[in-house]
């Protein structure tokens, strides 16, 4: 039996395991955290969105970001640094920039989102999951005219690619979410996807990767990769140390990166560029203590490019990208943007009592497109790359690949990494 080993167990590297298993497969994952979904996956957004496929690199974004430097509650704030690795990201970025580059982006993202959604719809009518699920929709809403405006072009090329997006006007939006009107007299517009969803990304993969093991997927928790043996056209051997810093080499017939962030660093050790950096991102979540003031649908402020999710008796109200390299320290000024946008919108819903604060390193590409497919290495397959959409791709994703694992052809429409080859 073929063995393979997935490096990393956030929501990309869980579904990888389950479905190469499905496949046959033996399958081993090393994760660094004493458990599933602990790191990007812990404190997500929430939101399965399909409609979020309108990527970062656009043609107005170059303005925006330059506009936003200056400013420490930004939504997208690159903070500029003597590091190579970044300058080389925001060059790719800017390449995305062109129409015609933003038009196959979101074409891919729509592709990749439609499959996924479908997916893990399946998975959790096989499996019985539950994790705070609402099948509710997610409802954009604008509060600036120029955005509303810019959004129309973007929102007609999702729906020629089958993602169902209608145009709202505000009493649409607030007949939709009742709780919008705290904010009516701000909102010139929104749009509406009732097909997509919501729900706990990391209560999803916990409850995928227990799963897992009981079909027989090994667990290496509590384990570092610390080095990679590269052979002639393959990946040798990955160094690990355990808890009790133990060094040994595990070997296996495939490995696959799904490591988010950390994919980068490991993947030049084997001579291969991926271009992904950190994109830090906050996330806030609030008790629900007034019930009838509190939204039920998902939400997307577009302006302040924040997601609101609605997990069981919590609100999850999650944002911003900070590109400042691998720092996860919190930065109070950004946590206290965001609960203060809520407080604008929804004054009646909460004073900002008991809330949680969060930071995620989201693995970002320049145009938002993932690195699905076979590496230059034989045997080295990767999965990253997903940035603010690991919830909303994880599971087309981990499905694909393990298809091109195992050499069939996936039911997907994408671009995957130019190695890959179909039968």
């Amino acid at each position: 039996m073929q063995h393979i080993t997935v490096l990393g167990a956030g929501i990309t590297g869980i579904t990888t395991a389950w479905f190469l298993r499905q496949s046959g497969l033996d399958v081993t994952v090393v994760d660094r955290q004493p458990a599933a979904g602990l790191e990007t996956s812990f404190a997500n957004g929430g939101q399965v969105s399909v409609s979020h496929a309108e990527p970062w690199a656009n043609p107005g974004a170059p303005w925006k970001v330059l506009k936003w430097l200056a400013r420490e509650d930004a939504p997208l704030l690159f903070r500029l640094r003597p590091d190579l690795q970044q300058w080389l990201w925001g060059l790719s970025f800017l390449r995305e920039c062109t129409p015609a580059r933003t038009r196959h982006n979101i074409r891919q993202m729509v592709s990749l989102g439609l499959y996924s959604r479908a997916t893990l719809q399946q998975l959790r009518r096989d499996l019985g999951l539950d994790y705070d699920q609402l099948g509710r929709g997610i409802l954009h809403f604008y509060t600036s005219q120029a955005e509303f405006d810019a959004a129309q072009a973007p929102a007609r090329l999702m729906r020629e690619h089958g993602c169902e997006l209608d145009m709202k006007t505000p009493d649409e939006c607030v007949a939709i979410e009742p709780a919008l009107a705290q904010c009516r007299e701000r909102i010139v517009g929104g749009s509406m996807t009732p097909s997509d969803e919501s729900g706990d990304a990391h209560r999803f993969t916990q409850q995928l990767a227990r799963r897992c093991a009981e079909a027989g997927v090994r667990f290496l928790y509590d384990t570092r990769i610390v080095g990679v043996e590269r052979g002639h056209d393959d990946v040798a051997g990955v160094q690990v140390a355990n808890a009790a810093g133990e060094i040994s080499t595990l070997r296996a017939d495939a490995f696959v990166l799904c490591l988010g962030s950390f994919s980068a660093g490991l993947a030049r050790q084997l001579g291969i560029k991926l271009r992904i950096y950190p994109a830090k991102g906050y996330s806030v979540t609030l008790p629900v203590t007034a019930p009838d003031a509190s939204y039920s649908v998902s939400l997307t402020d577009d302006e302040h490019k924040l997601v609101f999710s609605r997990l069981g008796d919590r609100l999850r109200i999650a944002g911003t990208a900070e590109l400042t390299g691998f720092d996860t320290s919190l930065n109070l000024v950004r946590c206290q943007a965001i609960v203060r946008r809520v407080r604008e919108l929804f004054p009646a819903m909460t004073d900002g009592s008991g809330a949680k604060f969060w930071t995620g390193l989201r693995p970002a590409t320049p145009s938002n497109v993932p690195y699905i497919g076979r590496s230059a290495l034989r045997n080295l397959f990767l999965n990253t790359g997903h940035g603010t959409l690991g919830w909303t791709h994880g599971c087309g994703s981990g499905r694909a690949l393990a298809d091109i694992v195992c050499g069939r052809r996936p039911a997907l429409d994408f671009a995957f990494t130019p190695q890959t080859r179909f039968a």
